[in-house]
């Protein structure tokens, strides 16, 4: 039996909704595992990872494909815990529709509503399941005013539960006017029950009023009082769902697998497949025409898997065209040939090989070069526009717990960085320290799992060194005088210096010698000695900005002064005027837009305070929100992320960049000062 389309559904929502339950029951329900996962002690076949169990929750993204009425259905179960969202925004690129599952007991919440405005923006088909219908005190009249509420009033339902909580016992499918309920796996459909027809006549004037307005000549119709027709229903749906104008809502039990298969049916009859838009943006701003038979295969690769069974993994959406095992594309980033050995869906982590993969399929690719987001083609000249993920500004320092190890440690980053875009690694060259920058502590525990398990390297985390400045006040003079005879010739330099502070910033050298005090070929060799202590700092170690100085007068030996002495007078004297020219430490300052709920934007404020920050302005930003705008040290900010997600209960948002720096208080300076003295005195860089 040939499939006749392929349509791709990303399951996004909260965490913890039952999402990979849902999937599960899909591929249960349509032969494709013999019992439900994930349930009453059974294996889950799509949370396959060991984290995954051992945490909870899902990881990474992991594909169902199923097959359904002569359909292929690609199920994307993308992960949503705020840590690992990267993944369902990478899911999304890569699918027609968004189905949000939303428990029926908890409503829509943050992760639902930012992953919905993401979806609004790459223009994708929304569907809504309310789940865990079979939960006590659980409406599903309430949830659904709770999404118009959120959404709009686009929304309706297409089915309707039978029951609510202990009573739940199946579905009513408000567009053919039926109920149905499972026994085993078979579906049984029968007329509404009593109690249920004015719920459902009512759910069924509500969806033809919502989706009339999807054509022009029908709404007419129907204004006029004509009866739509149930055929006519149907096209109107399925037109109304890809022109983006209706979100259908579903009622089901993923764990009892009821209303499943009215969704699989409701997917197969009304949900968009990728010739349905016809043309996809490239990042140049043209659009590519989407055909099965162009005979320049276009494929985009939305994710990649460091997985440990499989090796190196690349998920791909093939574009244009139909791509086979053997064929080679040219990468438009890197201009270099790909070529795909084999071909393979994949469900959960079980592979199987495939033929070929036209417009519209997806397909894993071992052994690829590619990173997520590159574009594959036969020119190399086509790339796809650019998914956002959000911002990684969780930022740690992570150090192996025994040396020696530190170069496998950071081949094993670095690879995972490449396979996860909201995952950075790099090396700060100031304070030496290995940076990771993610989106919050979960996807750093994870990583650090992964590191001792995959590559046998203990790791652990360890605050971000702040990179602090210093600088001078005022003008004050030192002198540095280096003498050291060693029974042959010796070294011989004085100098004297004046160090004042640079309004226009940057660092200036003035040589203001007169009467050949210290011969010119001397001087360079001065600026270099200052130059080089001011890297190291002389109030806490940390490097000096924004001065002036001047050598102005000195004294040389015939024979023992050389530039190496000259380096050495100048280092001592420089030291010596930094220290009466009443040194100060500078912090690196951070201007932050925090974006919360109006009713968290007190304690935000009041955490900026606390902080030393000044909060800086205030003002509406939509939806019941409020932006505040702030600048705070960043020494008190590193750990916004997890601080932001506590205050606010993962609802809030923040921008952060830093620039600039003011003087740090006297407590502050005077402990850093200290805690410099000591290295120092142990011997300690």
């Amino acid at each position: 039996m040939a499939e006749k389309a392929v349509k791709n559904v990303a399951l996004v929502g909260q965490a913890g909704v039952g999402k990979t339950m849902l999937a599960e029951a899909m591929l249960h329900l349509t032969g494709k595992t013999s019992r439900l996962g994930g349930h009453a002690g059974t294996k889950p076949t799509l949370d396959y990872d060991g984290q995954e169990g051992e945490r909870g929750f899902s990881i990474s993204t992991s594909m169902a494909p199923i097959t359904w009425q002569k359909t292929r259905i690609n199920v994307l179960d993308a992960p949503c815990y705020p840590d690992f969202v990267g993944d369902a925004y990478a899911a999304m690129s890569a699918v027609e529709t968004a189905l949000f599952v939303v428990d029926a007991n908890d409503g829509p919440q943050t992760t639902t509503t930012r992953l919905w405005f993401a979806a609004e923006d790459l223009s994708l088909a929304r569907a809504v399941v309310v789940n865990r219908l079979d939960r006590p005190e659980v409406s599903f009249d309430n949830c659904l005013a709770e999404l118009q509420d959120r959404f709009g009033n686009r929304l309706g339902a297409v089915t309707i539960p039978m029951g609510e909580g202990d009573a739940f016992r199946g579905i009513i499918d408000c567009v053919h006017m039926k109920a149905r309920h499972l026994e085993g796996t078979k579906v049984v459909e029968e007329e509404i029950p009593a109690e249920f027809v004015d719920a459902a006549e009512s759910a069924h004037e509500a969806l033809v009023d919502l989706v009339a307005e999807a054509d022009d000549e029908i709404m007419m119709k129907y204004l006029e009082g004509e009866e739509i027709t149930l055929d006519e229903l149907e096209g109107l749906l399925g037109k109304a769902i890809k022109d983006r104008v209706f979100v259908p809502v579903f009622a089901a039990c993923g764990v009892k697998e009821e209303g499943v298969i009215s969704l699989l049916n409701a997917i197969v009859a009304w949900f968009p497949t990728m010739a349905d838009f016809g043309r996809i943006p490239l990042i140049n701003g043209e659009q590519l025409d989407i055909s099965p038979d162009d005979d320049r295969p276009v494929a985009f690769v939305f994710k990649s898997l460091n997985d440990p069974q499989n090796g190196k993994l690349s998920f791909l959406k093939v574009l244009a065209g139909t791509v086979t095992p053997g064929l080679e594309l040219t990468n438009a980033r890197t201009r270099k040939g790909e070529r795909l050995g084999h071909l393979y869906s994949m469900t959960g982590r079980d592979t199987s090989e495939v033929k070929n993969a036209a417009a519209g399929d997806i397909v894993v690719v071992p052994k690829l070069d590619a990173l997520t987001g590159d574009t594959l083609s036969v020119t190399g000249k086509v790339e796809a526009a650019a998914f956002r993920f959000p911002n990684s500004l969780y930022r740690i320092a992570i150090e192996p717990d025994t040396r020696g190890t530190e170069g496998k440690m950071y081949d094993f980053l670095q690879k995972s960085a490449e396979a996860d875009p909201t995952l950075k690694v790099e090396r700060d060259e100031e304070t030496g320290q290995t940076v990771l920058s993610a989106i919050g502590e979960a996807q750093i525990s994870v990583l650090i799992d992964r590191l001792e398990d995959r590559a046998n390297v203990k790791a652990h985390t360890v605050k971000l060194r702040i990179p602090y400045r210093e600088t001078v006040r005022r003008v004050a003079t030192g002198h540095g005088r280096h003498k050291k005879q060693t029974g042959g010739s010796g070294q011989f330099a004085d100098c004297r210096l004046r160090i004042e502070p640079n309004p226009d910033g940057g660092y200036e050298f003035l040589d203001e010698v007169v009467g050949g005090a210290i011969p010119r070929g001397f001087i360079p060799a001065i600026d270099k000695g200052v130059q080089e202590t001011m890297k190291g700092g002389v109030l806490a170690g940390y490097p000096v900005i924004d001065v002036k100085v001047a050598v102005y007068d000195g004294q040389f030996h015939p024979v023992d002064s050389n530039e190496m002495a000259f380096k050495t007078a100048a280092r001592l004297g420089f030291q010596d005027a930094v220290n009466q020219a009443e040194p100060v430490l500078l912090e690196p300052m951070a201007h932050l837009k925090v974006t919360v709920p109006e009713s968290y934007a007190g304690s935000v404020m009041g955490d900026i305070s606390a902080s030393r920050g000044r909060v800086e302005g205030m003002g509406a930003a939509g939806l019941g929100e409020t932006m505040v705008e702030a600048t705070v040290p960043y020494a008190e900010v590193t750990d916004y992320a997890t601080r932001l997600r506590s205050l606010t209960r993962g609802t809030g948002e923040f921008e952060i960049e830093v620039n600039g720096y003011e003087q740090v208080p006297h407590d502050v300076q005077m402990r850093l000062a200290a805690e410099y003295q000591e290295k120092r005195a142990s011997g300690e860089k």
